[in-house]
């Protein structure tokens, strides 16, 4: 048996709930199972590491990441952090580049009972999460903005082949796993030279893979492909600020950004991070929807099943994935999703099933 330490950050406005709801839906997931074994490492950011640090992500916070197997972030809301601190990367930037997590695994799936655009979608964005045009991650300092008159802003591109080939193998490896089909996401006819060498790795890396089918689609027509036939696509591996737009295209798509997970990967380390927002305006109201942060932390917990090789960890996502599509079929569901649950409530639902397997 292996214990798993998990950093706990929760965060700004519905974090704390939502965070706390996935809590404890992970310890219901261990109490069912006595193989799997979690130990919490609670952590500050964002508000709370302000108030107490002047800092929205402590320097002995990341240090105290160092030792965990995992974490599990909350959302941020930076731009209500004081000016000094806007200006400066936010939390989950400055986690990413620190740790490397360069693979952002966004999958966007339909469930039965939901409204959805694509009622049938079921796919995964196997997102580049430390170059392209997000400078802030690719630079050695910086923002990777500058402007040399008041009437001109320049950005630094940066594409390169070792980032491309371990996004790409991650992507392919996943699609192993699925219906075995690939798509890369470019704008190599305009960007030659950067986008030109995403594509060009990409491929060469699918003909180490062949029992994958690959295609490849310029970003503009893939945001069109998606809305018209969504439910075909299985895997797609782009560069970051592509995946960004698509994950959240594809999220609305197949029912709710509000319920679309993520982890952020590197080779040893990841994070679960939900991928909308701190939502301000109903935090503290017990009415926010966990189901993507919940769902990212299930997605964590068969990351680390692979990494730890520790299968029990494997079956215990998988039962969380089960259970919470099974809540969302039959109810209760939050107000967000039609139904009157709060996020308590809700979350309570799936404890229960869980634990009756």
């Amino acid at each position: 048996m292996t214990t798993h330490r998990l950093g706990v950050l929760r965060g700004d406005g519905i974090g704390p709930e939502i965070v706390e709801a996935t809590v404890r839906v992970l310890e219901a997931a261990q109490q069912g199972d006595s193989r799997v074994r979690f130990e919490w490492v609670p952590l500050p950011m964002g508000w709370e590491a302000i108030r107490a640090t002047g800092s929205a992500l402590p320097e002995s916070v990341i240090e105290a990441l160092k030792g965990c197997d995992a974490w599990i972030l909350g959302p941020h809301d930076s731009v209500s952090y004081p000016p000094e601190l806007r200006e400066t990367l936010n939390p989950s930037g400055v986690l990413r580049k620190r740790f490397d997590l360069y693979a952002n695994i966004r999958p966007a799936r339909a469930y039965p009972g939901l409204r959805a655009v694509c009622p049938t979608m079921d796919l995964v964005i196997a997102r580049e999460n430390t170059e392209g045009f997000y400078a802030d991650r690719n630079m050695a300092w910086g923002i990777g903005e500058f402007m040399p008159t008041p009437d001109v802003a320049l950005a630094v591109g940066k594409i390169t082949r070792q980032g491309s080939e371990r996004i790409a193998r991650t992507a392919f490896a996943l699609a192993r796993q699925r219906r075995q089909k690939v798509a890369i996401v470019h704008k190599a006819n305009v960007l030659r030279k950067t986008s030109g060498l995403f594509l060009e790795v990409c491929r060469g890396v699918g003909a180490e893979f062949p029992d994958v089918a690959v295609e490849d689609y310029h970003i503009d027509a893939m945001t069109a492909l998606l809305v018209r036939r969504g439910a075909d696509f299985d895997v797609i591996v782009t560069e970051n600020m592509f995946g960004d737009i698509l994950s959240d295209l594809a999220g609305e798509l197949s029912g709710s950004l509000g319920m679309a997970p993520s982890i952020n990967a590197s080779a040893t380390q990841a994070m679960a991070q939900a991928s909308h927002g701190s939502a301000p305006d109903i935090a503290g109201k017990d009415v926010a929807n966990p189901v993507g942060m919940i769902l990212s932390a299930a997605m964590l917990v068969t990351w680390l099943s692979g990494e730890r090789k520790d299968p029990a960890a494997g079956e215990a996502g998988q039962a969380i994935e089960r259970t919470v599509a099974a809540v969302l079929e039959k109810g209760p569901r939050t107000r967000d999703l039609g139904g009157m649950a709060s996020t308590s409530e809700f979350t309570a639902a799936v404890v229960r099933r869980l634990l009756s397997g």
